[in-house]
């Protein structure tokens, strides 16, 4: 029995962005009216499932950009986009763009590697069920319900069944 793995679209390569959304940015940016931080989006390299989602919003991904020197900067999926609030263009091709870059291939990793482990162990667990259904249909095969041969009764026998006739004897 061969069993897949699902992974979100067609390609389960590791999650990465591609580009920032140039037409998302605020349009006063490069003025002196731009804003110190901001929202950029930038567009997945595949689509994201669920699993993906629920690790770039969570805890631990929050954790892991304050360890690395962003603490206010906020992550949340759309669809294909990723917004990376309370940042800017600077701070994301300075080393917020390389931060996230490795997050987003070690969860897309980390949950590839869960989804085989339970593959396999879903497939180990088949094929003892397989082993153990076999061995039961061969035990099963084993019964036969064919008569055995009756012994014939010894002399003991047939002299007691002679007494039981002649009347010596109160039956049971």
């Amino acid at each position: 029995m061969n069993t897949q793995v699902k992974i979100a679209g067609k390609d389960p390569g590791l999650l990465g962005l591609g580009s920032v959304l140039v037409g998302s940015l605020p349009a006063t940016l490069l003025t002196d009216e731009a804003p110190d931080r901001y929202t950029v989006e930038a567009v997945f390299t595949r689509k994201t499932d669920r699993d993906e989602v629920a690790a770039i919003q969570g805890n631990e991904t929050r954790a892991y950009l304050a360890a690395n020197g962003f603490p206010t900067v906020e992550l949340h999926v759309a669809d294909r986009r990723l917004e990376i609030a309370n940042t800017n263009l600077e701070e994301l091709r300075d080393g917020l763009g390389a931060v996230l870059a490795t997050l987003l291939a070690e969860i897309s990793a980390g949950l590839q590697s869960e989804r085989m482990i339970a593959a396999h162990r879903y497939q180990d667990a088949s094929d003892r069920e397989q082993e153990r259904a076999a061995a039961v249909a061969a035990l099963a095969d084993s019964i036969t319900f064919a008569s055995r041969s009756v012994e014939a009764p010894s002399d003991d026998d047939a002299r007691i069944a002679d007494w039981f006739e002649e009347g010596g004897a109160v039956r049971t």
